[in-house]
Parts: structure tokens; C-alpha cells; sequence
């Protein structure tokens, strides 16, 4: 039974820690660019776009597909690199466990 409440300790600990780790992150942000910076996109860490920024030369009335595509491409790249830095600290704090569904 000690050995019991030694592991509920340190799941708590764990638990503790990655509610800190929660809060850190959405205070972290990643940035990337499209169309050669036209497009900037600032996502966090609980994967939530926080701006998108639009080069105004970019903005063509008679292709707006192309627009799109840059603006598709920026806001999945920011999110692949949002999720990276989670899978990147979460990797710290569990020292590399696959402990999935945690965050």
C-alpha cells in the first residue's frame, strides 16, 4: 500500500506540473510565414491562432484563390509548429513517456 500512495503522489506531482506547463504555453507563441512573408500567422501553445497578418500586395481581387491557398498554408504550418513545442515540452516534463491525451 505505501508503494500505492508513493505512485498517487507523484501522479499528482505530474499533474501538478503539467497544469503549470498548460499556462506556460499559452504564453508561448510560434510564427511562421507564407508567400514569401505576405502572409504571417502567430499561433500559441494551446494551438489557437492569435493573428494573421496580410502584405496588402498580396491581396488580388481577381485571384483570391491564391490567397487563400497562402493563408491555408500559413495557419497549418503555425499549428504543426504549435503542436511541435507542446510535443517538445511535454517531452521535458515527462521525460520522454508517450503519455497521450494529457494536453
Amino acid at each position: 500500500m505505501k508503494g500505492m500512495g508513493n505512485m498517487m503522489k507523484q501522479a499528482q506531482k505530474l499533474q501538478s506540473k503539467m497544469l503549470k506547463l498548460q499556462e506556460e504555453l499559452a504564453e508561448k507563441s510560434v510564427e511562421t510565414t507564407a508567400g514569401g512573408g505576405m502572409i504571417k500567422v502567430v499561433a500559441n501553445g494551446r494551438q489557437q491562432i492569435l493573428s494573421i497578418k496580410i502584405d496588402k500586395e498580396v491581396v488580388d481581387p481577381e485571384d483570391v484563390e491564391m490567397l487563400q491557398d497562402l493563408i491555408l498554408a500559413a495557419v497549418n504550418d503555425a499549428l504543426t509548429k504549435a503542436q511541435d513545442m507542446v510535443a517538445a515540452e511535454m517531452g521535458k516534463l515527462t521525460g520522454g513517456f508517450n503519455l497521450p491525451g494529457l494536453l
